[in-house]
């Protein structure tokens, strides 16, 4: 899956994620885009979906450009674990998205 080789910190503060995408919302490669309708997380395991199901589509009639990355850790508790004892451990990543981004 996809996640960044170094980090500066391990875990990082949830964040709102408000307003439309003023940068990469523009088709810069290709003939065709997937333009996202509202804002949301998206995970490196979906990345990885979409990749692979339009490698499967295309075969060797085209070429895929993917620009997001996963770049922010999401942690999660253990289960039947009480609340309390700190943030848990980084479980996987997710890229954020604001309206009018082209993936």
């Amino acid at each position: 899956m996809l996640q960044p080789k170094k980090v500066k910190h391990r875990k990082v503060q949830k964040g709102r994620n408000r307003g439309m995408a003023t940068r990469g919302d523009n088709l810069d490669f290709g003939d065709f885009g997937l333009k996202t309708l509202e804002a949301g997380w998206i995970t490196d395991r979906q990345i990885e979906a979409a990749r692979i199901a339009m490698t499967r589509h295309v075969k060797r009639g085209g070429k895929i450009w993917i620009r997001m990355f996963p770049d922010k850790p999401i942690t999660k508790k253990p289960a039947e674990t009480r609340g309390g004892g700190g943030k848990g451990s980084p479980d996987h990543w997710v890229a954020a998205v604001k309206p009018g981004r082209v993936l």
